[in-house]
């Protein structure tokens, strides 16, 4: 389930540049710092890139950003719904990618 996560960590870090750099750019500043403000927080997980178990996690934790972020502008913002509604799926796929099945315990003898 591990290469899921690192799919969609890697796939919501694309839809930033995609969604503010080219389909819909900024129009109040400009895009380096719309990009920066957007990429950022999907960085900060590669401090962990010796251990990928906690990369993951903390990449789960930064996509619940990305989460709000994308209902929020499905929300307000017709002309960026489906970008939004993509955005909501990758957070949702990398969070869910942390989902572990429990281990069988071995059954212990009761005395």
């Amino acid at each position: 389930m591990q290469w899921i996560g690192f799919g969609a960590w890697i796939a919501l870090a694309l839809l930033q540049v995609v969604w503010h750099a080219w389909l819909l750019p900024p129009e109040r500043m400009p895009v380096a710092v719309a990009l920066s403000i957007a990429l950022l927080p999907l960085a900060w997980p590669l401090a962990y890139r010796r251990t990928p178990a906690r990369a993951l996690i903390a990449a789960g934790m930064v996509s619940l950003f990305y989460f709000c972020h994308g209902v929020a502008e499905a929300w307000a913002s017709p002309r960026e719904r489906g970008l939004a509604l993509v955005e909501i799926v990758l957070a949702l796929v990398l969070i869910g990618s942390l989902m572990r099945k429990p281990g069988r315990r071995a059954a212990s003898p009761r005395a």
